[in-house]
């Protein structure tokens, strides 16, 4: 398995620093545009958080009425409703691995789901404030959260038990992942950094200071061996493992750049969506940076102006 992940390395990292040939631009195509299929109604509070079953049966969200609702795909059906935080939720993730829903919000409290039983089977406690982040690894049987007692928390999920606090930021930790090919953890903060963490010790790889705003979201692509933050300021690329910075996705028109980022999403066919505070999505090109189309998210009969801003954002 060590050895397959250094060749998927190498691969991933062939592809972040190689150039494209000509013959791979000649068969690029322009992006289609894309346009609004379908409104969802059905929670009574912001949507702060969504995720999507590895099997495209269903989505799962999370919002500020503490209800986590399943959704069906494409429909847009409710099918069920989970009940048991007493604030805000602020992240759900589907595990591929397991038939597990994994929850976290303002309530201090981490929940595990049995979607066979649909009840809830596990809690973990340990953080002293609201978790805003939370990521799984993609082999193993942990999971990495972060909150606004500035640590990220690494869980195992069987015992229970927490099996390292991750302490460096200054402010809350807004959003966390853990990589496939590196035994690491990135952690962003609203203290303006990243962080590169090694998952077997603890210790502080590399602190990242490039952004200048609060990081809002993070991201690793699935072709390239490099991450990708959002911040109130820009997006910017590193490589991995060592966080070297790569470029910065920006859009060149002044008048019209998007603000704060609070999210993004990436496809397998380079399109890279970016949702802001001021409720639009930013559809870029991700090999070349640039913007192919904008649009502003229709404001919702009851809502005002200022509360169409666009919290997560996930591609099936």
């Amino acid at each position: 398995q060590i050895e397959n992940s250094k060749i998927n390395r190498v691969k991933l990292e062939e592809n972040l620093f190689e150039p494209e040939s000509e013959s791979d631009k000649s068969k690029k195509e322009k992006h289609s545009k894309w346009k609004l299929y379908k409104i969802i109604t059905g929670h009574t509070g912001w949507v702060r958080c969504i995720d999507m079953d590895s099997s495209n049966n269903f989505f799962v969200t999370g919002s500020n009425d503490r209800v986590i609702k399943f959704w069906d795909f494409p429909t847009g059906k409710l099918k069920l409703s989970y009940t048991g935080h007493i604030n805000t939720i602020r992240k759900v993730v589907l595990s591929p691995r397991n038939p597990y829903l994994f929850s976290c919000g303002e309530d201090k409290k981490i929940k595990c789901w049995d979607l066979e039983t649909n009840k809830s089977i596990r809690q973990y406690h340990g953080h002293l404030s609201g978790i805003y982040s939370l990521s799984l690894h993609p082999n193993l049987d942990i999971f990495v959260t972060g909150g606004r007692d500035c640590v990220a928390r690494v869980w195992d999920i069987s015992s229970r038990q927490q099996i390292m606090c991750l302490e460096g930021h200054t402010n809350t930790v807004s959003s966390v992942i853990m990589q496939e090919n590196e035994p690491q953890i990135i952690t962003g903060s609203s203290d303006n950094t990243i962080k590169l963490w090694d998952i077997r010790n603890g210790n502080i790889i590399n602190t990242l200071t490039h952004h200048k705003k609060c990081i809002r979201d993070l991201l690793i692509p699935k072709k390239e061996y490099s991450f990708i933050s959002a911040a109130a300021d820009d997006i910017k690329i590193w490589s991995c493992p060592e966080g070297k910075y790569v470029r910065s996705i920006r859009d060149l028109e002044k008048d019209s750049g998007q603000g704060i980022v609070n999210c993004l999403a990436l496809n397998d066919e380079g399109v890279l969506v970016s949702g802001g505070e001021d409720g639009k999505l930013f559809f870029w090109d991700y090999d070349s940076g640039e913007i192919f189309q904008k649009i502003k998210t229709p404001i919702q009969p009851g809502s005002l102006e200022c509360e169409s801003q666009i919290f997560d954002c996930i591609f099936d």
